[in-house]
């Protein structure tokens, strides 16, 4: 992509992070192969195309064993991140709100639709956003 203008290579690269890519070089990234991730890479080359810049999907597998579990083991590890920052939010917040509850659930699920190998913090997120909403529920407070 071209570093001028840079709102295109901007705007690219946070649709990439939000689909959870892998980074494994300079303008090279991963992702498990399933229909929508393609879809989703391919729509964001002509993106990058239409921006005067160069892309290509290729569909790939590493062929040692090693390889392919070290990156899914960066997918993962990221994955697991996003869930301890969310745990982190939730334990963190005194005042919790139905709206609060709903935020987290929608932060919760951006991670989960990118989270391809189910990080260890996924259920664990989960579960204390749903304590957190069954004392809501119940009028009780932390």
């Amino acid at each position: 992509m071209p570093r001028e203008p840079s709102t295109p290579r901007i705007a690219i690269w946070r649709e990439l992070r939000d689909i959870g890519v892998a980074q494994i070089g300079d303008g090279l990234v991963a992702l498990p192969t399933t229909d929508r991730n393609r879809e989703r890479l391919e729509w964001l080359a002509a993106k990058a195309l239409e921006a005067g810049g160069e892309a290509i999907v290729w569909d790939a597998t590493p062929t040692a064993k090693r390889d392919r579990r070290a990156l899914a083991q960066q997918l993962q590890e990221a994955r697991n991140h996003e869930y301890g920052e969310l745990m982190n939010e939730i334990s963190d917040t005194a005042e919790v709100s139905q709206r609060t509850i709903k935020r987290w659930r929608r932060q919760w699920r951006a991670i989960d639709k990118r989270d391809y190998f189910n990080a260890p913090n996924r259920d664990v997120a989960k579960a204390a956003i749903d304590a957190h909403a069954q004392l809501q529920s119940t009028g009780a407070t932390r």
